[in-house]
């Protein structure tokens, strides 16, 4: 028997380093579901770090960086079907995932190019450990309200709130990502106290035959004065996952419909997250203005 060529020896500790890093990351998953940290830092830094490590010190491929996004890439799509993520949560967290792989990347070859000695893993090394720290030790503020105002094109705001709401199509891009999409509303009136129970689209996880879930979001008038209109959400299974909505506050006192929504933002990186749900909560305000002003 010819004793085995060394391109394929190597590929073979290729493929055994990828597989190890895999492992490793969805045992750190099941570790941090346990212990409630899937929302932190811990989780969205902490995993794609595992990753790039295990394969940079067990796969020792020629290209570090490509090798760790390759590995990374196979996580993301394994993540579906085996840990039953949504899309959303895919796609919002894919380039946070490939961010810290290119980071842990460098910082390798880094090492590597200099024995150590080098400047920048002095800079980046530090910098990922405070990265994962954030939601555990530390947390960035977490409370934020986004408004859109718009002009009113309805003959009567009121007469339109108070009523059962018709949705139309979702027109934005980044809602259409795979967010919930509202379908249909019960609940009528402006009275404080008056509800209303809105039911979305059900949740299409990507487990392998993972059944679909409803989702509903109820609403309850605690505000209301001329002009003016706060719905408090007494009930979410729709974005509960992903943020923490409080209320919706609608006036036209002005002349202008105003939309403003209030949320606390649940998962970390701040630096991450807080922009990108910040754009989606206004992207949701947006379309609540030209559902009831246009």
């Amino acid at each position: 028997m010819e004793p085995e060529r060394q391109p394929q020896r190597k590929a073979r500790w290729t493929l055994a380093g990828v597989l190890v890093a895999l492992f490793a990351a969805m045992l750190l998953d099941r570790v941090l579901h346990e212990g409630h940290l899937e929302q932190t830092a811990l989780f969205y830094v902490g995993i794609p770090a595992v990753i790039a490590v295990t394969v940079a010190l067990t796969a020792r491929p020629r290209s570090t960086i490509g090798m760790i996004m390759a590995s990374i890439t196979v996580a993301l799509a394994l993540a579906g079907p085996l840990l039953g993520e949504g899309i959303v949560c895919l796609v919002m967290a894919a380039p946070l995932f490939y961010l810290v792989g290119l980071l842990v990347g460098l910082l390798v070859d880094e090492v590597r190019r200099h024995r150590g000695k080098g400047r920048m893993n002095l800079l980046l090394a530090p910098l990922l450990v405070a990265a994962t720290l954030e939601g555990t030790a530390v947390s960035l503020p977490r409370d934020n309200e986004v408004s859109v105002t718009g002009a009113m094109a309805a003959a009567n705001v009121e007469r339109a709130l108070a009523a059962e709401p018709r949705f139309g199509p979702v027109e934005s891009r980044f809602l259409s990502l795979g967010f919930p999409r509202p379908l249909r509303a019960e609940g009528t009136g402006l009275a404080v106290g008056d509800t209303r129970k809105i039911i979305f689209t059900p949740r299409r996880s990507l487990g392998i035959g993972a059944p679909l879930e409803p989702r509903s979001m109820t609403l309850r008038v605690s505000e209301r004065m001329p002009g003016r209109v706060v719905f408090a959400v007494v009930e979410d299974t729709t974005v509960a996952r992903w943020l923490d909505l409080r209320r919706a506050t609608f006036d036209w006192r002005s002349g202008r419909l105003t939309v403003a929504l209030a949320y606390r933002r649940t998962f970390d990186p701040g630096w991450y997250f807080g922009p990108l749900q910040s754009y989606a909560v206004s992207e949701a305000a947006g379309y609540l203005v030209k559902t009831f002003a246009g």
